[in-house]
């Protein structure tokens, strides 16, 4: 019975995953732009729902309906805001909205019971997961506009967002092979003790590979992309994915 239950588990997660990916990059290819609203915006709510509940798991006070109305004004304000002017100045637009964001958290707290930490613990629970899902995912919105539109208006940045997922998921694929074969020595083994020194340099190599790979494959839908630049992106985006899922075993472990 318990083989059954994880064949099913394992087969529905497989086939959501298939559906997602299908839809996801049937959006990229197509550079559907109401289509990335919806599927960025769909995405970041899920992500900071998930970060409430794990919040609410560990009993941690919070303002989720609050956070997920203001988490929807930023995406929805954000994708406007990129999609007619551009990222260029887009820290006036971010900068104005955080401030409402603080103000609107801290004008919920107002009307709660003042009482030890608790009053502080929510504003500062609330406001890092609008900052840390859904400020943080509004950059891949950023990503589609940052390449000038093409002269038929059509965006050419949905092709670097393809790239960045696609350069993450091998720096992943890197750690998981190389400290499954050869790991032996742990990396931070206090907030993750599975990863290892040589999983953190087989997601560098991985990373790495698949950029410059992209880079020739892809090519001229990358525009401004050079063999140096894939290489040195390559590290840093190999890199990152690992402070990033740190990140979350943090998270996860304090929840």
């Amino acid at each position: 019975m318990a083989s059954q239950n994880k064949r099913v588990v394992f087969f529905s997660r497989l086939s959501s995953t298939l559906a997602l990916w299908a839809v996801a990059l049937y959006i990229i290819l197509s550079g559907f732009e109401v289509g990335f609203f919806l599927l960025i915006g769909s995405v970041s709510l899920l992500g900071l729902w998930e970060y409430f509940r794990m919040l609410d798991h560990a009993k941690l006070p919070n303002f989720k309906l609050t956070g997920m109305l203001c988490a929807t004004v930023l995406l929805g304000g954000g994708f406007y805001y990129f999609s007619t002017v551009g990222p260029a100045h887009s820290y006036d637009f971010e900068m104005a909205v955080m401030l409402a964001l603080v103000l609107v958290v801290i004008t919920r707290q107002i009307f709660e019971k003042t009482r030890d930490r608790d009053p502080l613990q929510t504003i500062a629970f609330t406001l890092f997961g609008l900052i840390y899902v859904v400020w943080l995912f509004s950059f891949l919105t950023k990503i589609v506009y940052i390449v000038p539109r093409a002269t038929d208006g059509l965006v050419q940045g949905h092709f670097y967002v393809l790239y960045l997922i696609t350069v993450t998921k091998f720096s992943d694929m890197g750690a998981y092979v190389t400290g499954s074969l050869i790991g032996k020595h742990p990396l931070i083994p206090h907030v993750s003790p599975n990863k290892t020194w040589e999983g953190f340099c087989g997601a560098l190599v991985f990373a790495t590979a698949g950029s410059y790979g992209l880079s020739l494959l892809l090519g001229p839908r990358l525009p401004g992309m050079m063999w140096y630049h894939a290489v040195v992106l390559g590290l840093l985006l190999g890199f990152v994915a690992i402070i990033g899922d740190l990140a979350e075993s943090i998270i996860k472990r304090s929840t």
